[in-house]
């Protein structure tokens, strides 16, 4: 009896010092970070791809970059998936749509904080959200736009509808135009975020409304689409068009006098600062009450703005890559 209560205990003893090895925390080195996005054949997606890396060697972390090069929300899903499958410690994600919710919720639910960046999701279990304010930004590339066309006239926006970072973007650009009650808003056009249709798309535009005074662009793709139709319409310069964001064939307009300017994001801070937030709370606790578990506290910030800054003749060629 003796010989059995003394095995009991050194059972119950290597038990729980099993559980506590599978409890331990893995070393800097072997904890491994993942961003799943879409679109990253863009220009704009290098930002993205240097955040992360940037964040794994600040923090001596493995960082990867996955999923599709262009605009295919499964694919995006079936990269989630074999991200969720590598056990990471935290996945960054794009939340370009609602329909990520489900894949988000099924990381969360198995473990694995997820932040979002760039676009929220804010009905998903995501621990937090880092990007740019996108009503402030579209609220601050409509009163440039004001400015460009002295107050008045009328005025186009481009964007992808249904993306909901573009949407508060379109949202800020309006309340900000609604100020001048000589400006109207004529149209709210299609890009598809692919500069061709975007071009096709201006170009329309441009026959539709030939007084047409501004063209405001509310992602990547629309400012080069609207650039090229106004160019080869002979109304560079006289059409004011305001893109977004800082890639080369953008600043290479503003430096030609077609692109009045542009909105740009910080964006290389928003995978940066995401990869901390995870790091941060699986290596530390902060204890902002007695219990953080059972306080219902993350112990993370909640929302990050990232910030913008408005591009153009007077600074391009400090963003050129």
């Amino acid at each position: 009896m003796k010989r059995l209560t003394i095995i009991g205990v050194v059972l119950t003893m290597v038990l729980g010092m099993a559980l506590s090895a599978g409890a331990a925390k893995l070393p800097p080195e072997e904890q491994l970070y993942i961003q799943v996005s879409a679109l990253g054949a863009l220009d704009y997606f290098y930002d993205h791809k240097l955040g992360m890396e940037l964040a794994g060697k600040h923090l001596g972390v493995r960082t990867e970059y996955v999923g599709p090069a262009d605009y295919d929300m499964a694919a995006m899903v079936t990269a989630f998936e074999q991200a969720i499958a590598k056990r990471p410690q935290g996945i960054v994600v794009v939340g370009f749509e609602p329909s990520l919710n489900a894949i988000v919720d099924k990381a969360v639910d198995a473990g694995i904080p997820v932040v979002t960046v760039d676009a929220d999701l804010p009905e998903s279990k995501r621990l937090a959200f880092v990007g740019t304010g996108n009503f402030q930004a579209g609220w601050e590339g409509g009163m440039k736009l004001a400015s460009l066309i002295n107050g008045k006239g009328k005025v186009a926006i481009m964007t992808k509808p249904g993306q909901s970072n573009l949407e508060e973007r379109v949202d800020g650009y309006r309340a900000a135009l609604a100020q001048y009650p000589d400006i109207e808003i004529v149209q709210i056009a299609d890009t598809q975020s692919d500069p061709n249709v975007a071009a096709q798309a201006a170009a329309t535009l441009l026959m539709k409304f030939p007084d047409l005074a501004g063209i405001a662009c509310v992602e990547a793709a629309g400012g080069a689409g609207a650039a090229m139709a106004v160019r080869e319409a002979g109304l560079a310069g006289k059409v004011k068009i305001i893109s977004m964001d800082r890639g080369n064939d953008v600043l290479q307009e503003i430096e030609a006098g077609v692109i009045s300017a542009s909105v740009a994001q910080q964006t290389a801070l928003m995978p940066f600062y995401a990869t901390q937030i995870l790091y941060n709370l699986y290596n530390f606790d902060i204890p902002i009450s007695t219990d953080n578990a059972k306080a219902g506290i993350t112990g993370t910030p909640t929302v990050i703005d990232t910030g913008v800054v408005i591009v153009d003749e007077t600074n391009y060629q400090y963003f050129m890559r």
